[in-house]
């Protein structure tokens, strides 16, 4: 089935340039050109009928924060790439924080765009297929519909975070680095200094919280995470 997706994007020449290229890649793709525009498109479908939005932040009628913001709290589990002429570290990070799944600093190249749409696509729509569930202490990790629950109740995750669950637990007490967390997650060498798997481990404990089960993953300082179970 072809992915279909949405592209955010106030200035009309890149929209074009974007949505032409992901065309000819074979996506079927919508347009918005305002962030009020994309919300309305996203609320009609109930955000189910798009696989990925591809969203600018200096957006009329609301800004791109706002529309990844809506759209996590709203529970859709679709993946977010933010373009953006920001470059700052601290932006990266605050939209991370935000739910978004990725972010491409303007000028960017059109092929590397679609690499990460692809990446994003994949872990989509992958898993093992065998419906492989893990158990780990109260957590229930099922590979097949992504999903984590914890004492009977599904926790909602974004693909960034269940990855980061699936890793974990598929090896409970090795240590994972930032390194190899970051190339699991996004197919790619982890540039230095780069905090995006720190924030998203942060996002997941915040949720986890509710459970109390945050403290199972464990930071191992100057290196990175690993999955303990209580007592341990």
């Amino acid at each position: 089935m072809t992915a279909r997706l949405l592209v955010v994007e106030d200035d009309q020449g890149i929209n074009e340039v974007v949505t032409t290229k992901l065309r000819q890649e074979g996506y079927v793709c919508d347009q918005a050109f305002s962030g009020t525009e994309a919300a309305l498109m996203l609320k009609e479908t109930a955000g189910k009928g798009y696989d990925l939005v591809v969203c600018d932040l200096m957006l009329p009628g609301m800004p791109g924060e706002r529309l990844v913001e809506l759209v996590r709290k709203s529970g859709v589990d679709v993946p977010v790439i933010v373009i953006s002429a920001r470059t700052q570290i601290s932006d990266k990070i605050d939209l991370l924080r935000l739910g978004a799944d990725d972010y491409l600093a303007k000028p960017f190249d059109l092929d590397e765009l679609v690499a990460r749409v692809e990446v994003q696509l994949r872990r989509r729509t992958g898993g093992s297929g065998t419906g492989l569930i893990r158990r780990f202490g109260r957590w229930s990790v099922c590979s097949e519909s992504r999903t984590l629950v914890i004492d009977g109740r599904d926790v909602p995750l974004t693909r960034t975070e269940f990855d980061i669950v699936e890793a974990l637990v598929g090896r409970p007490g090795k240590v994972f680095t930032k390194a190899e967390l970051f190339e699991l997650l996004w197919d790619e060498d982890c540039p230095e200094d780069d905090n995006s798997v720190t924030v998203h481990v942060s996002n997941l404990r915040a949720k986890l919280r509710l459970s109390g089960t945050d403290a199972y993953i464990k930071t191992v300082w100057g290196l990175g995470f690993k999955l303990e179970s209580e007592g341990q």
